[in-house]
């Protein structure tokens, strides 16, 4: 079993962050990895979806059910994939008015030991770059809307 547990006080609003995380369909746009991402259900309650990894060689496809309440809580239930377990969540607290605090946590394993070993240096390096990911994405969408696009 691996796990990843990351932390991060960021200069964005908890609703901002939350909005970013929950639009799996646009993480192609700005995760290097995600080769496709298609939302299967949506609600104020939960949003499944089918995410497509295509990265140095590791393809890998699965869904997950994602209940949530916004903007401080969605959990991470793998529905089907490569996975004997997949399981995590990300938590946002509010500190002021313009920042928040992401928790992200995951804990996953694969079905088989040689996909364990094929993908899972790169998953790891996956997971272990996502609070990052999103904060940068957030850096940016404040930029492009403030009109400063570099």
């Amino acid at each position: 079993m691996r796990e990843v547990h990351k932390t991060a006080l960021v200069a964005h609003g908890a609703e901002a962050m939350f909005d970013l995380i929950e639009a799996a369909e646009d993480y192609p746009h700005f995760l290097p990895w995600c080769a496709g991402a298609t939302i299967l259900e949506r609600s104020d309650e939960v949003v499944v979806a089918r995410i497509i990894v295509n990265y140095l060689g590791v393809r890998l496809d699965f869904t997950t059910r994602n209940p949530k309440r916004r903007p401080e809580w969605m959990a991470i239930d793998l529905e089907q994939g490569p996975f004997r377990r997949f399981a995590g969540d990300w938590h946002l607290k509010p500190l002021g008015a313009a920042g928040c605090r992401v928790e992200f946590n995951l804990r996953y394993d694969f079905a088989s030991p040689v996909l364990a070993r094929m993908a899972g240096p790169v998953f790891g390096r996956i997971a272990n770059a996502l609070v990052d990911a999103f904060v940068a994405r957030a850096d940016e969408m404040r930029r492009r809307a403030a009109g400063n696009p570099d």
